[in-house]
């Protein structure tokens, strides 16, 4: 299984230079991968255009096997009113009710189950939408900021419990936080902005895996990689 992206570009109807073009890399194992760079380059319409969400672009998507990609992001809310156990019972399989709890319990979550939604902080209502995610039928998740608001320290015990649970599964990883998306990914696709070429450009992450399992020089190493392919 494999994404690959050749020369794809998108304009906003009207616009008198497109977003993004030329855009063209591959991921070529499951595993954390990352779209990284400033606010208003484009990464949340290339996640769409990637989901199927976005029709309108020209060049080519070669997804491979990857037959169900699925688009998340930190403003998706469910209704105010849902109890949360209730809704997750709801839209979660029974078969994965187990996986659900062990998810419920690393996300830090067991004390605000039986809670109606909108009683929940902003990191709290990330968390459950996420796990909503993580339990469908899919190849392909995409993480738009979905761990935003949530401590640094839960959100780091979150992906290293996602990356041993899901490890057949590709994950695109959306986030301002660059050392995170140092640390964590295996291929970070870093956009340079509109005037420069090419617009974006592949590195190699430290992709760790459990906690602690990484070098300082190495993420020192990736994090002046990043800065300079900006």
């Amino acid at each position: 299984m494999s994404l690959a992206v050749d020369t794809l570009a998108f304009a906003y109807p009207g616009a008198d230079v497109p977003l993004f073009s030329g855009v063209s890399f591959r991921l070529a194992e499951p595993g954390f991968h990352s779209f990284f760079g400033p606010s208003g380059v484009g990464k949340t319409t290339l996640a769409r255009i990637i989901a199927g969400d976005i029709a309108a672009f020209s060049g080519e998507i070669d997804a491979g096997d990857l037959a169900r990609s699925l688009y998340s992001h930190n403003k998706e809310r469910l209704p105010g009113w849902s109890g949360v156990a209730r809704h997750l019972e709801r839209v979660v399989t029974p078969a994965l009710h187990g996986r659900m709890a062990e998810l419920i319990a690393i996300f830090g979550l067991g004390e605000c189950i039986d809670s109606r939604f909108d009683q929940l902080s902003m990191g709290q209502q990330n968390r459950v939408n996420l796990i909503r995610y993580l339990l469908q039928d899919c190849d392909l998740l995409i993480m738009d900021e979905s761990l935003a608001n949530v401590d640094e320290r839960t959100r780091e015990r979150i992906i290293l419990a996602i990356k041993a649970m899901f490890p057949q599964r590709y994950f695109i990883y959306i986030s301002h936080n660059v050392v995170e998306v140092a640390k964590f990914c295996q291929d970070i696709l870093v956009f340079r902005g509109r005037g420069k070429q090419p617009q974006t450009a592949l590195v190699r992450g430290c992709d760790m895996r459990r906690e602690g399992d990484f070098s300082r020089a190495a993420l020192d190493a990736t994090l002046l990689e990043i800065m300079n392919a900006a």
